[in-house]
């Protein structure tokens, strides 16, 4: 059985001291929730408070929002896979859909961090999805089809052992749409099928996530479905309730 996964991605959020009380909030609302995975995606400025945070709680796991796709060097302004796991990340977002717009991020550099991220022992959430666009032109299955395959021919259906894979429909991120449970689910369906083609096994266990205005309010819909397994949250991943109570709905 896929254990759920939900991860707070915090964007460009947070000061110490805002980060330091979100942190609080959450480990206070989870400690009882063994039976899924939370992860925390602060600012890297906010990572070593984080981890100094989560020295004295449990159940909380910390991540990064990304990584650079070299391992060091003169490369100004990049934070590199090993710098991150020397502050107890685990887990690292790849190829999120505002990386992908605004940095120029295409499917073959997302494709070499997700291959720098499992040589160091990060556990990449390969984010796919289309824009508005693309889904009124038919061309979900595509685009999603296209991205992941960026990743496969790279790297092989092996390295998704070592996968989150998170469906983000570009529309439906901070714009206060959300795709219908049965949209996402058939978006997931898709993916899990996809990937059956190159290993069952590893399609039966990848955890696949949703993420797009996800709320407390429409979460347990969302994640009633079959093949979702949990989120990649956003704005309500600042609000510790509204995430806690994102993570309540979760737990099956």
């Amino acid at each position: 059985m896929r254990r759920p996964l939900v991860a707070g991605n915090w964007k460009m959020n947070g000061s110490r001291s805002q980060a330091t009380a979100l942190i609080d909030g959450i480990l206070q609302g989870i400690s009882e929730e063994n039976s899924i995975e939370v992860v925390i995606c602060p600012p890297f400025v906010l990572i070593p408070l984080a981890a100094e945070c989560l020295a004295v709680g449990n159940g909380l796991i910390l991540g990064a929002q990304n990584l650079s796709s070299q391992s060091a060097g003169a490369y100004t302004g990049e934070v590199s896979a090993t710098m991150l796991t020397d502050y107890g990340c685990k887990y690292a977002i790849v190829g999120h859909s505002e990386r992908r717009a605004l940095y120029g991020e295409n499917d073959a550099v997302v494709a070499q961090k997700f291959g720098v991220a499992i040589e160091n022992n990060l556990t990449p959430i390969l984010c796919v999805g289309e824009t508005l666009a693309q889904r009124e032109a038919d061309e979900t299955e595509k685009t999603v089809n296209d991205q992941l395959d960026a990743v496969l021919q790279q790297h092989g259906i092996e390295a998704m052992v070592k996968t989150v894979v998170a469906y983000e429909p570009v529309w439906a991120i901070g714009t206060g749409r959300t795709a219908t449970p049965q949209q996402a689910q058939a978006v997931h369906h898709f993916i899990r099928n996809k990937l059956a083609v190159g290993d069952k096994n590893v399609a039966a266990n990848i955890r696949l996530l949703y993420g797009g205005s996800v709320k407390a309010s429409n979460a347990a819909d969302l994640f009633n479905e079959s093949d979702i397994d949990g989120g990649l949250i956003g704005g309500a991943s600042l609000d510790a309730n509204e995430f806690i109570e994102i993570c309540r709905a979760a737990v099956h």
